[in-house]
């Protein structure tokens, strides 16, 4: 039997589970307090159960240890030379010293040394992370000087990308970035190149990042302890729209940064400001606040014709360009990928597009018109929790509408900078509305913003339109607990009993649902693109996802919560708190159900009036049109 078990251990500096041997104890001196601890465990963790702060600045919950900061060095009784705490793995006993002077000088000239590399120390209330920068704060806590001498900038700052601004002369070299690029996501945009004092942090042949595969994702952001990464913020040319008399500006506000703001404001994660969002975004200046959760479910109606459409036409008219399984199109970090990495795979694409740029579309025509405006004079800001959000915006094909579709994404922390900046106290404003005509979304909107949710937001819609049965004959609740959960890749089957009629609102692509009558739906979830490719290298080798009908995939790990403009720090306690949230939220709607939100019936009934799927519907929430005559090829 393998003695080695995994027991998750959670602290401020850790969070993910580890491999030690929770079977055997060994006994251990940490500053004079006698402790036993499992086999295998880090000195760092070990000095974090017992209540011991060691800083450190390479470390973090997501990213496997490799002591490269050197600043969480150690004595070890016994040994020479001081060790680096966060990868010494405890084999015997030991006695440890973690401040002593000896300890305490080591740091202070480390952190000294890391200053005197760090460019821009000297003007932090224009830095980026002013207040929360790791170096920051670990040089109030060692006493190292703050202020030195100016020294201007020696790296020019690549502004090539849309989502991310990289300010070398800031980097201290924690490779943070490196670690998250190409071991979590898989990508190896970035990577370490030179020796000694020309080590520094690059893209493949020092491109620029927009030049490069990097996807967009944004976790280096998320990830760098600095603002050697940062976002591309538009914050000042939102405000410049607001400004401007003639421009009517909108937003709209997706699930996953509302369940995560609040963090920006020193409360703990897991507390959802929604409501009091909406207040504040109009104290800004917006003209109309709108719920990205209302796209979503429209998302959901498309996306999930779009499947019943390809099974039909694959399984019953053996048409060979239905292909399967079908991918979710969501994430643009993940979208961007599959073009990157995969492109022989993007007919599996859902061609629908994202909430974010269907509620643009639909802004700039349909709510245009409504409110008699010119769509030119319109202006369309997005609050989302991912910065490839930003990259999306400015695909040439996002203008179904004659315009460019979304013209801003802002990310969660640009966001709560707005209003500190603006003296907009989030947390305690009062509570109000979102604006109609799209005010009303349901439960399974609000999902979107955790990984699995779209998944069983597509279920609960396709179980009821197919079955003619409530979905909570089927799971109590309406709560699909297969597709949830922080496990990098979940299965799931259901099997749909019965059939009943097809819907109005679908007979235009479907004739019946006779043919699914005790048909297994096979669907699977994918997040982190790591995992991503794990699952797409398994279809590619004709393995078992090569049989399933359709996967969920996020660029992010813990889906659009854990995107790269959320609130720094993140960690998979703090994910799991936001997606606790936001299930709450799902169940405080008094529908939860896409294809039961009377916003959408009302948009089918007044404009998309062919329903799903429909050249109408193509033309401006898809990102591709193939006409097909009725339950034709």
């Amino acid at each position: 039997m393998n003695p080695m078990k995994t027991e998750p251990f959670q602290t401020p500096v850790d969070g993910r589970p580890v491999e030690y041997n929770a079977e055997r104890l060994i006994d251990i001196i940490i500053d004079n307090q006698p402790v036993s601890v499992p086999e295998g465990i880090t000195i760092h963790e070990a000095a974090a159960r017992m209540g011991i702060f060691i800083p450190t600045l390479c470390s973090h919950p997501d990213l496997h240890p490799d002591g490269d900061c050197r600043v969480c060095v150690v004595e070890v009784e016994g040994l020479q030379t001081l060790q680096t705490s966060c990868n010494y793995r405890i084999t015997q006993p030991i006695r440890i010293r973690t401040n002593s002077l000896k300890v305490i000088r080591a740091r202070e000239n480390i952190l000294d040394l890391l200053f005197t590399k760090h460019c821009g120390y000297w003007d932090f209330n224009n830095c980026s992370r002013n207040g929360n920068c790791e170096l920051q704060a670990l040089a109030r806590f060692s006493n190292s000087p703050l202020h030195l001498p100016k020294k201007e900038p020696e790296i020019a700052i690549d502004h090539s990308s849309y989502s991310i601004i990289r300010e070398m002369d800031k980097c201290i070299l924690c490779r943070r970035c490196v670690q998250v690029c190409q071991e979590m996501q898989g990508i190896g945009c970035l990577e370490v190149s030179g020796h000694g004092e020309s080590t520094y942090i690059s893209t493949f042949m020092d491109k620029p990042l927009g030049d490069s595969v990097c996807i967009n994702c944004g976790q280096c952001v998320d990830r760098c302890p600095t603002a050697a990464l940062h976002t591309n913020d538009s914050s000042e040319d939102v405000l410049a729209a607001i400004a401007d008399p003639r421009k009517h500006v909108v937003i709209q506000t997706a699930p996953a940064p509302r369940a995560a703001i609040a963090e920006c404001f020193g409360i703990e994660p897991g507390r959802a400001l929604t409501f009091e969002l909406n207040t504040a975004l109009r104290q800004i200046g917006f003209d109309k606040v709108f719920d990205t959760n209302f796209s979503a479910d429209l998302t959901i109606l498309e996306e999930g014709a779009e499947l019943l459409e390809r099974l039909y036409h694959g399984l019953v008219l053996k048409d060979d360009q239905a292909v399967f399984p079908q991918f979710t199109s969501c994430s643009p970090g993940w979208v961007k990928y599959l073009e990157h990495f995969y492109p022989e795979m993007i007919p599996n694409l859902s061609s629908a597009k994202s909430p974010q740029q269907m509620f643009g579309a639909l802004i700039k025509t349909h709510y245009a018109k409504l409110a008699n405006l010119d769509p030119g004079d319109i202006v369309t800001v997005a609050l989302m929790p991912c910065t490839a959000k930003k990259f999306e915006c400015e695909r040439p094909e996002m203008a179904s509408s004659g315009f460019q579709d979304v013209d801003y994404a802002l990310t969660t922390v640009e966001m709560a900078n707005l209003f500190k900046r603006r003296g907009i106290d989030l947390p305690n404003l009062e509570k109000s509305d979102f604006d109609d005509p799209f005010g009303s979304a349901t439960g399974s909107g609000v999902i979107f913003g955790a990984t699995g949710g779209v998944m069983e937001a597509a279920l609960r819609t396709v179980i009821e339109l197919v079955t003619g049965d409530p979905v909570e004959k089927y799971f109590s609740n309406a709560d699909i607990q297969p597709v949830r959960g922080m496990e990098g890749v979940k299965k799931a089957s259901v099997t749909l009993p019965k059939t009943g009629p097809v819907p109005t609102l679908l007979q235009n692509i479907l004739p019946s649902f006779d043919w699914l009558q005790g048909a297994t739906l096979k669907v699977a979830i994918a997040h982190g693109i790591a995992n991503a490719k794990k699952v797409l290298d398994d279809i590619k080798a004709g393995g078992e996802f090569a049989s399933y009908h359709f996967i969920e995939f996020m660029a992010c790990p813990g889906g659009c919560l854990g995107g790269g403009g959320q609130p720094i720090p993140t960690s998979p306690a703090i994910r799991a708190a936001r997606a606790k949230a936001i299930y709450a939220e799902d169940q405080a709607y008094p529908v939860r159900k896409s294809h039961e939100n009377p916003a959408i019936m009302k948009i089918y009934h007044d404009f998309l009036t062919e329903g799903p799927c429909s050249h109408l519907s193509h033309q401006l929430l898809h990102t591709s049109y193939t006409p097909r005559s009725k339950y034709s090829n």
